[in-house]
């Protein structure tokens, strides 16, 4: 190691040190939303009511759900929900029906912001995986049946 880059990150350690030591740099805590009671719920309607307050989600075209048929390893399933056709989408929500706690994910969004998401989702056993989009107040679905090779979610 250099004598020049041993002294910067000495003095940097050092700056940090008062910094923390004075007060002038505190930890602090993230204040996310957390919808507790929905991402406890134990089934699908409860989850969906813990979140939307309703749990009469229409089938709508406008939804693409994008999953395989066959997930090889639960542990880590891909899930893309795109509503990126429909206006006014406020949030979407991602639900395996047969998960010891079915709502896997929830997103909201705002202003101008398109309705698509995509993530790697967790899964035990063969189930139906569901998003749901909530868009001008109303709820739309697609759903796909997933079949799971190795679980990843305690199996």
């Amino acid at each position: 190691m250099k004598r020049r880059s041993f002294l910067k990150a000495t003095l940097a350690t050092g700056a940090a040190s008062v910094a923390v030591s004075a007060g002038l740099l505190t930890p602090s805590t993230v204040l996310a939303s957390w919808n507790k009671g929905a991402f406890e719920a134990k089934s699908v309607n409860d989850a969906l009511n813990g979140i939307f307050g309703a749990s009469n989600a229409a089938t709508s075209a406008d939804v693409k759900l994008t999953a395989p048929a066959i997930a090889e390893n639960g542990a880590v399933t891909p899930v893309t929900v795109d509503a990126s056709g429909m206006s006014g989408v406020e949030s979407i929500a991602i639900i395996a029906s047969s998960n010891p706690t079915p709502l896997v994910c929830e997103y909201k969004f705002q202003g101008a912001a398109q309705g698509f998401v995509s993530t790697r989702i967790r899964m035990g056993e063969t189930q139906t995986v569901m998003g749901v989009v909530k868009a001008g107040g109303k709820l739309f679905k697609a759903e796909q049946e997933v079949r799971v090779t190795i679980g990843g979610c305690g199996g």
